[in-house]
């Protein structure tokens, strides 16, 4: 059976996703796609800062939730907090946005930062520029973004975070039991 997944590196400013067709007896993803939804503060002062947070917000939403209702099965690695106020705001957009995916009944399932890179890197310490050459490397044939014949990495990092998000979470409990419920029902 094929089984419509995603992959989401989750952020206020550049939301990775990572859509595949997983095969549940194989455990194999093909056709992947990537893609990165982008929201930029607005720096015009005749927009409130609560307008502008509200309009990213809504931005990021329709978006997201575009991509989850083609999906079967979110695999996020889900943000863990902040250190300034600014980082707060925009993990609790993030958090509301992903919330409201799972209270509209798309199933998510929360992935670590360490868990997404050691399972497509191998190391859970990996660096961005380790994320996105495993990445390459697992899936050369994706929608890599280029800039002047290379890969460009501002945006890559967060499909290739997409990316070891969904497999990170192929070998979660919860996805084990969501293949044992399809593999039932088919």
């Amino acid at each position: 059976m094929i089984l419509p997944v995603c992959g989401m590196d989750p952020s206020l400013a550049n939301w990775g996703m990572a859509e595949g067709r997983f095969n549940l007896a194989t455990g194999f993803l093909d056709d992947v796609v990537l893609t990165v939804a982008s929201t930029k503060k607005n720096k015009s002062k005749q927009i409130r800062t609560n307008s502008d947070d509200l309009q990213r917000a809504h931005d990021l939403a329709t978006s997201v939730f575009e991509v989850g209702m083609r999906n079967k099965v979110i695999f996020v690695e889900c943000p863990v907090g902040s250190q300034s106020a600014d980082g707060m705001k925009a993990y609790g957009i993030v958090i509301g946005v992903l919330g409201s995916l799972r209270a509209n009944g798309i199933q998510i399932i929360e992935v670590t930062a360490a868990e997404v890179k050691k399972s497509l890197s191998g190391n859970p310490l990996a660096t961005k520029a380790e994320m996105i050459k495993a990445g390459v490397s697992h899936y050369p044939q994706a929608n890599w973004p280029l800039y002047r014949g290379r890969i460009n990495s501002g945006i890559a990092e967060h499909m290739a975070d997409s990316l070891g998000a969904i497999h990170a979470g192929v070998n979660t409990p919860v996805f084990q039991n969501v293949m044992r419920i399809f593999a039932e029902v088919n």
